[in-house]
């Protein structure tokens, strides 16, 4: 089995100088789904499901168009969910992340105010890759490693590409891989706009568990349209 995470492309999160909620993509983001969909023309996937936010249904649909999939939205790979600042100046968004950086480790566990909690957003999408997983014939072992189990749904050869964003897709790697959470996935896992994230799944000797074999691939984007 191989879980394949695409990031959404640029968005535009800034727009004359305000702030917008659950932007649409750039024109340069618009660009880099056009290549994700000509990189997808090469890929076989058995299931696709998207986020529900617009940059990353915008950023699905030239993929679904060249797999000739139709889009399927699956509600556990949403972002963490930022405080309401649409339309307030851009200052407002960068004085609060610069902020939230400056703070004891510890104590970003809260996030932003006003905004999702980082540790809730962390147990939300560990439980929704969980349960996603054993949807597709895998339960967690019960053991301190990150080993998995066959149920009798597990299909090996399946194929299945998440469109998603940089917070669910590197929780979500992490949480696969056995790491012990933070609160700072983004920044550990860095994973640009449009790229290309593979875990593939091997046997040892008591079960199944995942391996990463490609972090952030961005071979199908030129130098001038890799962004972060």
């Amino acid at each position: 089995m191989e879980i394949v995470f695409v990031r959404h492309a640029e968005p535009e999160w800034v727009r004359d100088k305000l702030n917008v909620d659950n932007p649409p993509l750039t024109a340069r983001g618009f660009e880099q789904a056009s290549l994700l969909g000509k990189w997808a023309a090469n890929e076989h996937f058995d299931e696709v499901f998207v986020s529900p936010l617009v940059r990353t249904q915008q950023t699905a649909a030239p993929i679904l168009e060249a797999l000739g999939m139709e889009l399927v939205i699956d509600p556990w790979l949403e972002e963490i969910r930022n405080p309401i600042w649409h339309g307030t100046p851009e200052e407002k968004a960068i004085e609060a992340y610069k902020s939230e950086k400056a703070k004891p480790s510890h104590e970003r566990w809260g996030g932003l105010e006003g905004g999702e909690a980082v540790s809730d957003f962390v147990q939300r999408i560990n439980v929704g890759v969980s349960l996603f997983l054993e949807e597709h014939g895998l339960v967690r072992a019960e053991t301190d490693l990150p080993i998995w189990q066959k149920t009798e749904t597990f299909r090996p050869d399946t194929r299945i590409l998440l469109v998603a964003h940089a917070g669910t897709s590197s929780v979500s790697i992490c949480h696969m891989l056995g790491f012990p959470p933070t609160p700072w996935e983004w920044e550990r896992l860095v994973i640009g706009h449009a790229t290309v994230n593979r875990l593939e799944l091997f046997e040892i000797g008591d079960g199944m568990t995942f391996g990463l074999s490609q972090l952030s691939g961005n071979e199908h984007l030129p130098k001038e349209l890799r962004t972060y």
